[in-house]
């Protein structure tokens, strides 16, 4: 009798690409558990540790009993300090009632995905986006439509490349600034020359990442939300992750038009209801006071980035721009495909990222899962040590390639 047991997974499932990120990132534990010396530079994770007053304003609200649940678009007393941040630092006008707290910007960003879009909708992404970016579109049956700029164009979409991809079909635009995976970051006249032309397009919602506001290299944070002419219907998404290393913490944030806000809201309610009580108490805490160890740790991400640049660009082959903001490189590496080790020939950036991780032990993510075959993302989120034997490693493991 055939004992096997049905797995009729759904379509939504099946259809559905894993994390690259997270994958890579897995096998990279799973070689250091057999006792390789791996570098991982993979995961877009700071390598500090949560601010000392962060950490101690949530050990006051367990003792002061905030274990429970929380309204589900957030504490107010959260929410109070987000309007005031937006104020303070984006130039952006709220009021409670426009914010919903979510369990990480990944969840702020499914939320809107959610609200907003149907089939046949189509999502203009600029490319290189973040992983999750393409498949969250996917999964509400809307169409991303990808807007690529390549290294030469530092990675930054032009607002008459927006213009060319507008149909009849758009319903948003979807884009990270700084970026995630390039590391760009775009100028005030850059985004309002993107707004002036979403301005003609009043059916066209906006979706502005700015989880990196704070890992800036660049000067000034501009938010896009602040061109008169699409400031009604651009929603703002943001974290604590990054900024202020608090990614298992798992907190993100929007600022929406009510009605916008109302169905994260509602969305929310069905899937996860409030983020932890305690969190949220500590992030109120991040919002409003000492912000010197995020512009420390800002400080430290730019030496890293001058230093990765730098022994990248002695590889002969690589395209490296400068980038302005996160924590990531992300160079041009298609002038390896086509050679060999041995008998393993290098098709892809895919290929070259297994190379990598396998060859010398160096876990990097392959451009094709942020859009962008021809790169390789390297997180410097690491120690200078670390960051320049990876370097190293890298240079060694490509002169071998014929």
């Amino acid at each position: 009798m055939d004992k096997t047991i049905s797995q009729p997974l759904s379509k939504l499932v099946r259809n559905m690409k894993e994390s690259a990120t997270i994958k890579m990132a897995q096998m990279a534990r799973d070689l250091a558990a057999q006792g390789h010396q791996v570098i991982s530079l993979s995961l877009g994770e700071p390598d500090f540790d949560t601010p000392e007053h962060i950490k101690q304003a949530a050990k006051e609200a367990l003792d002061e009993g905030y274990t429970k649940y929380t309204p589900v678009p957030g504490l107010l007393v959260l929410r109070e300090a987000i309007v005031e941040k937006f104020r303070r630092d984006n130039d952006l006008e709220f009021d409670v009632n426009q914010i919903v707290v979510s369990n990480g910007a990944k969840q702020s960003i499914a939320n809107i995905c959610l609200a907003l879009l149907d089939p046949g909708d189509e999502v203009i992404v600029f490319t290189p986006y973040w992983v999750s970016y393409y498949e969250i579109i996917r999964m509400t049956g809307a169409t991303p439509v990808c807007v690529a700029a390549g290294v030469e164009q530092d990675y930054k979409v032009s607002a008459e490349q927006v213009a060319a991809a507008i149909t009849p079909r758009t319903k948003m635009v979807l884009f990270s600034s700084p970026c995630n995976p390039t590391g760009s970051v775009y100028t005030r006249e850059e985004l309002y020359a993107i707004a002036d032309v979403l301005a003609l397009h009043p059916e066209i919602f906006v979706v502005s990442d700015e989880i990196y506001e704070y890992i800036n290299f660049a000067g000034a944070h501009v938010s896009i939300g602040t061109h008169p002419g699409i400031k009604d219907r651009t929603i703002t998404v943001n974290g604590f992750a990054k900024g202020f290393a608090m990614t298992g913490w798992r907190l993100g944030y929007m600022g929406a038009p009510q009605w916008i806000a109302t169905a994260c809201a509602k969305i929310q309610g069905q899937f996860t209801s409030g983020a932890n009580a305690f969190g949220q108490k500590a992030a109120a805490v991040a919002l409003r006071l000492d912000m010197t160890p995020t512009y420390r740790m800002r400080e430290a991400f730019q030496k890293r980035r001058d230093l990765v640049v730098g022994l990248l660009r002695q590889i002969e082959g690589m395209k490296v721009n400068e980038p302005q903001g996160a924590f990531y490189v992300f160079p041009d590496v298609s002038s390896f495909f086509g050679k060999r080790y041995g008998d393993k020939v290098i098709a892809h950036a895919d290929d070259l990222a297994e190379y990598l991780l396998l060859e010398v032990h160096v876990a990097t993510v392959s451009g094709s899962a942020f859009g962008a075959p021809s790169c390789l993302r390297l997180s410097f989120a690491a120690s200078e040590e670390a960051l320049t034997e990876a370097c190293n490693r890298i240079q060694k493991a490509l002169a071998q390639l014929s």
